[in-house]
């Protein structure tokens, strides 16, 4: 084996041993568990699809979320690109303002060119000051005009305890106000960044060239490439904000979302976050609930055939999953209706198994005809009608 190989294999293994501890601790507890505190000020772990908060702790603490911050960059950007006023490919000119910003960055010289792609990735991979404004510049014309716009999709979104000063979270400069956040308000924000697959294909990407491969952007998430499923979603760091990390993880179909705040090194935020994903995963079991072809109890009356009733079955396998402990809360309610007229046509749709736990609903799937019944003669229909 080559040493560049052992170099890139050696991260992956010092998480495991990182995260070993909390993985068993996790795998004997179950759902019953009491999530112990970490090393942060503030955290929260959501399940994605529902937005079932599974723990939390000071998720509401108001915090600098430092270049978390471009998270809501990055979704105005995709809302952009969606209803169509920008596309990806639109060219993005760097202005003398956008050159000066330094911290995390890539060299952007006044007057340089990219696609709006580009930029974006070097945001999300390598949380690009420089890129950030830029593109902020390019989206609203200003970067005070993009911050309005953050402020005003963050309360669209319920985010109540945020407010932004700043497109990239650098630490605030003389007479500036700090850009504030939570971590409950992060989980929020990032349950509408997963919606989309282009952000968790960036986020989710170890290192990618930039500038025809003269720079090299290093994703600054150690746990992409490191932690099974992780695929996003954004680090931040300055000294009085601590080291934050929103992170996202899928599996078997499954996500998960954990933000923590204010962790002592990037060691402890990817340990800490990890930990707390990996939690998330072990409380839920994956159940199949419906079984394709398996057939209805409940037959349907069919009107205008020599044939009266006619059995449905599930069109496909449904999967869910569940809370381990509530297995016995799930049940199914079937959507059909009193009456088909013929002709009955197998194979389709004539209504819906739904399944619940209690009164939320987790899926449903198609319940369709097994058989082919024809419509009965018009001499038959008036002798049957006429006896009814």
């Amino acid at each position: 084996m080559s040493c560049p190989t052992i170099r890139s294999f050696i991260p992956g293994v010092l998480l495991f041993f990182l995260l070993l501890p909390s993985l068993i601790w996790a795998a004997g507890k179950g759902s019953d568990v009491a999530i112990r505190d970490g090393d942060y000020t503030s955290a929260i772990l959501i399940r994605a699809d529902t937005g079932e908060v599974l723990y939390q702790k000071n998720a509401h603490d108001r915090h600098p979320p430092a270049s978390m911050v471009k998270m809501m960059l990055m979704l105005l950007v995709m809302e952009k690109v969606q209803e169509q006023s920008v596309t990806l490919q639109d060219l993005v000119k760097t202005s003398a303002k956008a050159s000066k910003f330094g911290g995390s960055q890539v060299y952007l010289k006044e007057g340089e060119i990219f696609p709006l792609e580009e930029m974006i990735k070097a945001i999300v991979i390598h949380s690009a000051n420089d890129a950030s404004v830029a593109v902020a510049e390019f989206l609203t014309g200003s970067v005070e005009g993009c911050v309005d716009l953050m402020n005003r999709r963050a309360r669209e979104l319920g985010m109540d305890d945020t407010h932004y000063h700043s497109v990239d979270g650098l630490p605030p400069g003389r007479g500036q106000k700090p850009d504030l956040s939570s971590a409950y308000d992060l989980s929020l924000l990032a349950r509408e960044l997963v919606k989309y697959p282009k952000i968790l294909a960036w986020a989710s990407t170890e290192r990618a060239p930039f500038r025809n491969g003269k720079f090299i952007l290093d994703n600054t998430n150690k746990l992409i490439g490191n932690f099974p499923g992780a695929d996003g979603l954004k680090t931040g760091y300055y000294r009085k904000a601590g080291y934050n990390l929103t992170a996202t993880a899928s599996r078997d179909g499954l996500r998960m979302i954990s933000v923590v705040m204010g962790a002592s090194s990037d060691r402890a935020r990817v340990r800490e976050s990890g930990r707390l994903l990996s939690i998330g995963f072990n409380m839920f079991k994956k159940l199949r609930v419906v079984r394709k072809g398996e057939p209805l109890s409940s037959k349907v009356t069919v009107s205008d055939a020599k044939e009266k009733t006619v059995t449905l079955a599930a069109a496909g396998d449904l999967f869910v999953h569940v809370r381990r402990g509530n297995e016995s809360r799930i049940h199914r309610e079937l959507s059909l209706p009193s009456v088909i007229a013929a002709p009955v046509v197998k194979g389709k749709s004539y209504g819906e198994i739904l399944i619940k736990n209690g009164d939320r609903e987790l899926g449903r799937v198609s319940a369709v005809s097994t058989k082919e019944i024809p419509k009965a003669p018009l001499c038959y229909r008036a002798v049957f009608h006429f006896f009814e």
